[in-house]
């Protein structure tokens, strides 16, 4: 079967609320093996909705649709979805009869807009919200199912799980998943991933593999239907040992592990405490070190200012003038090992262009270093930016830099 979700609401569409519903609602039909094709939003409009939700109809079997069924002049959802089925709105006299209830234990009376919420289109299945006053429903239609859901997260989350997965495996004998895993890929951009397992995204169709680039990381989705999640697993293994085989040490994790759980592992493993410094990335390393080192980490210096950078540099018994920038950083990084006493200091120095601008891969130059008693590396990249994006894709590259030097790493004494 395939579905289609529709987010009703003009909260959406104007920035106020971010839609997670729907990418909640299709992770939960993933794992029943429906598939999902199309995924819209629309304002709390009549006649939009009724385009939306009757061009939902003609190409899917089940439009799941969420919000829009309160109390409110706004919520329109069971007029719609009764005008583009061709049925009359009618009172469900046990849900006003709950309704009522409800409110009357709570010291209201019910009201006339409240009344509201006990309005179904005609002929359709209510289906109890034990989280809520408005009861959802199912529109069984001669074009497709229709299920209005309530837009409240909680809400609708139980009434998905406990009433509607139901539903939907018991009408359309749902007898597959589709279950996918996610490899973790560093010091790759996105085209050089693809250049090295794009044959594999053109040729297969079970699994599936797409890829989807963050700031300073790609994941490579591996993606099977089966009858279940061992028989997926199966069938993704093989395709997972090829990419393995082609992108090798550049894979750092998979599903919900992040960079900061390995790098977190590798230091305990290791019992080696560490400090940062950085300029332009704002305190988004120490962030991500911190996140990663917990009680191993000592201290992180951020700094705005060359004056603050040459204090730093005098504390530690250095000095303040080198060759090139890849020295600088180096010795700022020693500076933080000696001023907090950590076993390791990453250094990550950041040059903007005087005209920056850019929110993403800003021009400049960004120089990481990486020191320790038996430990030096460095890593220089051709752009450096205080935008969101270029400040976790720094944090990225010093946590990739951290692994890959900890992973080799057989044996590492603290700095003194």
């Amino acid at each position: 079967m395939n579905a289609e979700i529709v987010a009703i609401g003009s909260e959406l569409l104007l920035g106020q609320i971010v839609d997670s519903n729907s990418a909640w609602i299709a992770q939960r039909l993933a794992e029943n093996g429906v598939n999902l094709f199309y995924k819209t939003v629309v304002g709390d409009n009549r006649s939009r909705m009724l385009e939306i939700i009757s061009h939902a109809l003609d190409r899917a079997d089940v439009v799941i649709t969420t919000g829009g069924i309160g109390p409110t002049q706004d919520d329109l959802t069971r007029e719609v979805v009764a005008k583009t089925t061709g049925r009359h709105i009618v009172v469900d006299s046990e849900s006003l009869k709950e309704l009522d209830e409800r409110v009357r234990k709570r010291g209201f009376i019910l009201t006339k807009n409240n009344e509201s919420q006990a309005e179904i289109p005609e002929g359709a299945h209510v289906i109890k919200n034990p989280n809520g006053t408005a009861p959802a429903f199912v529109v069984e239609d001669k074009r497709g199912i229709i299920i209005s859901l309530p837009g409240v997260p909680f809400e609708m989350k139980w009434l998905i799980e406990n009433e509607v997965l139901p539903y939907l495996r018991s009408k359309f004998d749902l007898s597959e998943v589709i279950h996918y895993k996610v490899l973790k890929v560093a010091d790759l951009g996105e085209s050089n991933v693809d250049h090295l397992i794009g044959h594999l995204i053109a040729s297969l169709s079970n699994p599936t593999v797409g890829v989807l680039a963050h700031p300073g990381q790609v994941d490579v989705r591996i993606a099977a239907r089966a009858k279940n999640v061992e028989a997926a697993a199966a069938i993704i293994a093989p395709i997972e040992a090829q990419i393995r085989s082609l992108l090798g040490d550049h894979i750092f994790a998979q599903d919900n592990e992040t960079i900061e759980d390995v790098v977190g592992g590798l230091l305990r493993r290791h019992s080696l405490s560490i400090s940062t410094y950085e300029d332009v990335s704002g305190g988004s390393v120490a962030g991500a070190v911190s996140q990663a080192a917990g009680d191993l980490f000592m201290q992180g210096i951020t700094v705005n200012s060359d004056e603050a950078r040459e204090r730093l540099l005098k504390s530690a018994g250095g000095g303040t003038t080198f060759r090139s920038d890849k020295e600088r950083a180096e010795a700022l990084a020693r500076a933080v090992c000696r001023t907090s006493g950590s076993a390791l200091g990453i250094a990550v120095h950041g040059l903007l262009d005087d005209d920056n601008q850019t929110e993403n891969l800003g021009r400049g130059e960004t120089y990481i270093a990486l020191v320790g008693d038996q430990v030096k590396e460095d890593r220089h990249t051709r752009s450096a930016g205080r935008g969101r994006p270029d400040r976790r894709r720094a944090a990225m590259q010093a946590l990739s830099l951290l692994r890959s030097s900890l992973s080799s790493a057989k044996q590492v004494r603290t700095s003194t």
